[in-house]
C-alpha cells in the first residue's frame, strides 16, 4: 500500500466509513432495541419520512403531529401511530424516546426547545433555527441537557458518498481545494396545492419571510453545510441578488437567488437556485489544484487537472480509470447509494442507542443557520454581511 493509499484509508476510518481492514461499515443494523419516535409535521417532508422509517424495524414512529386535520389523518393512516393536534401533548406520549421536527422553519426553535425540555432527543430538520437569538436559546438549551442526541437534518452530510468525499479532500488527492461552485436549479413554481384558501400560509409557507428563508433556507443550507464541514471555516463576508421576478403570485420570498461567500483562508463558494430552469439540477462542484470533484444528490465523479498526472488509485481501480483520467473523463466515486434520509435516521439511532457520534450535530447546524440569515440579510438590505459583526454563539 502506499503512502497516498494509507492516507486515504486512514482518513476513511476516521469518520467510520471504514473498518482497519477496508470494510465498509454501512452493514444492516441488527440491533434489537427499539426507538420510538414522534413526528411533529407530516406534510410533504414529515409524510416522506414516516414512509422511509415504515421500513425500519428498529425506529417505531409511534406519535404524529399536525395542525392540518388532512395530513394528520393521512399520517395515522400510514404510520399506525397515535395522531396529535398540539405538539406538546405529543411531548407527552408515554414512552416516547426521541422527536422529529419537520414544520416549518419559522417554528423549529420553539419547538426544540420545547422537546429539549421534555427530555427528548432531537432531529430538527434543515434550517436549524430561524435568527441567531433563536437560534442561541437552542444551544443554550441543549448544553443545559445531559445525554440527549441532538441531530440536525442536513441529511446529505450523513451519506456515505459525502463522507467518501471529504476523505479524498481530507487525504490530499484534490490539492489545495480553491472554491465551491454550488446551483439547485428547478423548473416549477415551488407551490403546492391548496384545498382551501385558508389553508395557503400553512401549505405554502415557503413562499412566506414569517416562516421560512426561502430558497436558501430550503435548498442552499444542504451545500452551505457541507462546504462549512469539508474545510472547517464560516465565511467571513456573504453577498447576494436575488427577487420576485419570474412568479408574480404574491410570494415574499425570491424565486432566485445568487449568492458568494467569501472564507479567511481564500477560499470562494458561489450558490445559485432558480424556479425558472431545472438544466443541471443539483450540483457541488468542489475545485482544486490537481483535480474537481462534481457531487450530485446520488453520484460523484473526479476530474484529473493534468490528464498526464500519475495518481494513486481511488478505491482500487486502475487501468480502467488511468484510460479514463487520460481522455479527461470523470471517474466515479464508490458510494452506497441508499437514500441519504435513511442513512442519516439510522446515524440518529446510533447515537441514540449505541453512542455514536453524531455527524450532524447541533453545532454545525447552528453555525450553517447564522450563515442563511446572513445570506437573507444580505439580500433583502443589498449589503455585504460580515461574520464578525453578529453575535458569536455560545456552545
Amino acid at each position: 500500500m502506499n503512502r497516498r493509499d494509507y492516507i486515504k484509508l486512514s482518513t476513511l476510518a476516521s469518520i467510520g466509513l471504514v473498518s482497519a481492514s477496508g470494510t465498509s461499515l454501512y452493514a444492516k443494523n441488527t440491533q434489537k432495541e427499539v426507538l420510538h419516535l414522534g413526528i411533529i409535521g407530516t406534510g410533504s417532508r414529515g409524510g416522506g419520512i414516516i414512509s422511509i422509517l415504515n421500513k425500519m424495524a428498529h425506529i417505531k414512529v409511534v406519535a404524529v403531529c399536525d395542525v392540518l386535520p388532512f395530513r394528520l389523518f393521512n399520517a395515522v393512516e400510514i404510520s399506525g401511530a397515535k395522531g396529535y393536534t398540539n405538539y406538546q401533548d405529543l411531548l407527552d406520549h408515554k414512552g416516547l424516546d426521541a422527536v422529529l421536527i419537520a414544520t416549518p422553519f419559522g417554528m423549529h426553535g420553539q419547538m426544540c426547545l420545547d422537546a429539549l425540555q421534555a427530555k427528548k432527543h432531537v432531529y430538527c430538520e434543515k434550517t436549524l433555527v430561524k435568527g441567531i437569538d433563536q437560534t442561541q436559546n437552542v444551544l443554550d438549551a441543549y448544553r443545559a441537557t445531559s445525554g440527549l442526541v441532538f441531530q440536525t437534518g442536513h441529511q446529505y452530510n450523513s451519506a456515505e458518498l459525502y463522507q467518501k468525499v471529504h476523505a479524498y479532500i481530507d487525504a490530499g488527492y484534490l490539492g489545495e481545494i480553491t472554491g465551491f461552485v454550488c446551483q439547485w436549479n428547478r423548473n416549477t413554481n415551488w407551490r403546492r396545492p391548496v384545498p382551501e384558501p385558508k389553508y395557503e400560509r400553512q401549505i405554502n409557507w415557503r413562499m412566506y419571510r414569517e416562516h421560512s428563508g426561502g430558497l436558501t433556507a430550503e435548498l442552499c443550507s444542504h451545500q452551505i453545510d457541507f462546504i462549512n464541514r469539508v474545510i472547517q471555516q464560516v465565511p467571513e463576508k456573504i453577498s447576494g441578488t436575488g427577487g420576485i421576478d419570474h412568479w408574480q403570485d404574491g410570494r415574499e420570498t425570491f424565486d432566485n437567488i445568487r449568492l458568494n461567500f467569501q472564507y479567511p483562508s481564500g477560499i470562494d463558494a458561489t450558490f445559485m437556485c432558480t424556479t425558472t430552469n431545472a438544466f443541471g439540477g443539483y450540483q457541488i462542484r468542489v475545485m482544486g489544484s490537481e483535480a474537481t470533484v462534481v457531487m450530485g444528490l446520488s453520484g460523484a465523479k473526479i476530474f484529473l487537472e493534468n490528464k498526464n498526472k500519475k495518481l494513486a488509485t481511488v478505491d482500487g481501480v486502475s487501468g480502467a480509470t488511468a484510460t479514463a483520467w487520460q481522455q479527461g473523463k470523470g471517474v466515479s466515486v464508490k458510494a452506497n447509494t441508499q437514500d441519504s434520509t435513511a442513512q442519516a435516521l439510522e446515524q440518529f439511532y446510533q447515537s441514540i442507542v449505541n453512542g455514536k457520534k453524531v455527524y450532524a450535530d447541533i453545532k454545525s447546524g447552528a453555525l450553517t443557520s447564522k450563515c442563511v440569515q446572513m445570506s437573507l440579510d444580505a439580500m433583502y438590505q443589498n449589503k455585504i454581511t460580515k461574520w464578525d459583526e453578529y453575535p458569536s454563539f455560545r456552545f
